[in-house]
């Protein structure tokens, strides 16, 4: 189908229309990123548009990433703890692309973000970036033995299932060539440039990339371990702090505050390191011919607590730590754009890129909850289009009280309060949330920019209002997955359960 007759939608030619790059960086929080952490990022931040101001719709990866997929919010999509499959009859950014005349291809190193839970539709090509040879089959319980024999054990145990030569390839990968304190990235890298150059398809591309390093475990390259760590730390010793977040959640062992700060310069490195992925990218399409064709959008997909608020990793709750995050565009309409502080959000995401690209896609256009960041000028025709509030919401917890008690036991008392829903909103200067059993926090972010102080009971107005509000949007979303008609994922295989499990999911 050609970019022309693609279902009777508008779109450019081959010869005009903008390749798109969609860098997600796993686990990016804003208040990490700095030019010292990320310094290719903010370079390409001052030569394009920088939103100083860009949130999440979720703390954790599924429904953050079915937001940038389907321009809806969670409440719509149904993709969340309790059901972590996006469902087919949402319409997705790769197919308006597809559709459009585009090619599609995907490089995930998230476990989450594959065809096993819905996220390949639209995609000429999702693959893992984690493997050197694609498979279905996960050898991690090789790579995460802890000594030899147990490697050789899960080798034993895993090796016939699907093809064994292409079993014991990735296994070799990942225990001999692949970069130490490297999580896929830098194969992910390699095979996109070599795809960039190799290419001979006419057809404009959209090309997506999910880069893990940043989540847990933080184990950089120690090169970048060296620089961002204290200086009474050296790398053996950081790397040796236990990196649980489940079980520091649930008070089975604690983490010291010089610990943290260990852990934060590990957490830094992991970006730095990141950051070099994205400058070999960058040019990667330089050297290839492409960069001025293309629009390159980089952003994180949610945040990270490392002892912020009392929480390790980015579950149960929804601080601005796992909702504020970095976003950048560059290329096309955002070339020369400075820094914009006006509230975004990730799901405006898709609606930017297909207006930036000239493909008008109605479908969905009329799905979306997204407003479109493309502006020609500071005008009044941007004005209105500047939210006055974003949204955020955690549906269920994940993992599950149940899964924490088959693992912990029975649970210190606070951790039964995460058995909740937890809506948020947030304006210029105020951010209220709310969950079940008459949770609610209000924080005046002028004054309170960490959200260190609840002011709910002595602003009750500001309170209610903003409690008014937040009830006002989302009792006007209608969700695909309700418990009237929501259908059972699939099962998980083993070696995705592992690998959930490794990244504390599960």
């Amino acid at each position: 189908m050609s970019a022309g007759e693609s279902n009777g939608r508008d779109v450019q030619t081959h010869q005009t229309a903008p390749n798109v790059v969609f860098v997600v960086l796993d686990t990016a929080r804003k208040a990490s990123v700095s030019r010292e952490t990320m310094p290719t990022l903010a370079r390409l931040g001052e030569a394009g548009t920088t939103f100083e101001r860009a949130f999440a719709t979720a703390p954790w990866t599924v429904p953050s990433h079915a937001a940038m997929f389907t321009g809806t919010y969670t409440a719509e999509h149904g993709t969340h703890g309790g059901h972590t499959y996006l469902d087919s009859s949402l319409r997705t950014l790769p197919e308006a692309f597809l559709d459009a005349g585009y090619e599609t291809v995907g490089v995930t190193n998230n476990t989450w973000i594959t065809d096993e839970f819905g996220f390949d539709r639209g995609f000429d090509d999702l693959r893992r970036g984690w493997q050197y040879i694609q498979s279905d089959v996960d050898m991690g319980t090789v790579v995460r033995g802890e000594d030899l024999r147990e490697k050789l054990e899960a080798t034993r145990g895993r090796l016939f299932d699907g093809n064994p030569l292409i079993n014991l390839a990735n296994v070799l990968y990942s225990e001999v060539l692949q970069p130490t304190g490297d999580d896929g990235a830098d194969r992910s890298t390699d095979w996109m440039v070599d795809w960039l150059h190799k290419r001979s398809d006419d057809r404009p591309f959209f090309l997506f990339c999910n880069y893990i390093e940043p989540h847990i475990a933080y184990d950089p390259p120690s090169e970048f371990a060296e620089h961002f760590l204290p200086d009474d730390w050296d790398v053996e010793e950081a790397m040796a702090i236990r990196q649980d977040p489940r079980a520091f959640d649930c008070e089975d062992y604690e983490l010291t505050e010089s610990e943290f700060a260990a852990l934060h310069g590990l957490y830094r490195a992991e970006l730095a390191y990141v950051d070099s992925q994205l400058a070999r990218l960058s040019s990667g399409l330089e050297n290839a011919g492409l960069w001025e064709d293309t629009l390159l959008v980089v952003c994180g997909d949610h945040g990270e607590n490392i002892g912020d608020h009392g929480f390790f990793g980015h579950q149960y709750n929804l601080y601005d730590t796992v909702l504020h995050v970095p976003l950048l565009i560059h290329g096309g309409p955002f070339t020369g754009g400075g820094t914009r502080t006006d509230l975004v959000q990730l799901l405006d995401l898709p609606n930017t890129l297909l207006e930036a690209v000239g493909i008008d896609d109605p479908a969905f256009e009329s799905q979306s909850d997204g407003r479109s960041l493309v502006t020609a000028d500071r005008s009044q025709r941007e004005r209105k289009r500047e939210r006055e509030a974003v949204y955020a919401e955690y549906v269920s917890p994940q993992p599950s009280i149940e899964r924490l008690e088959d693992r912990f036991g029975t649970l210190p008392e606070h951790v039964y309060t995460y058995d909740r829903r937890l809506q948020s909103i947030r304006t210029d200067r105020y951010k209220y949330v709310r969950g079940d059993g008459g949770f609610e926090r209000l924080h005046d972010l002028e004054r309170d920019p960490t959200e260190a102080t609840n002011i709910a009971t002595k602003r009750p107005e500001k309170a209610d209002r903003l409690r008014r509000q937040l009830e006002s949007h989302f009792d006007g979303l209608e969700g695909v997955n309700s418990p009237a008609t929501a259908k059972s994922p699939p099962e998980m295989r083993e070696g995705t359960k592992e690998r959930l499990a490794d990244l504390g999911y599960l």
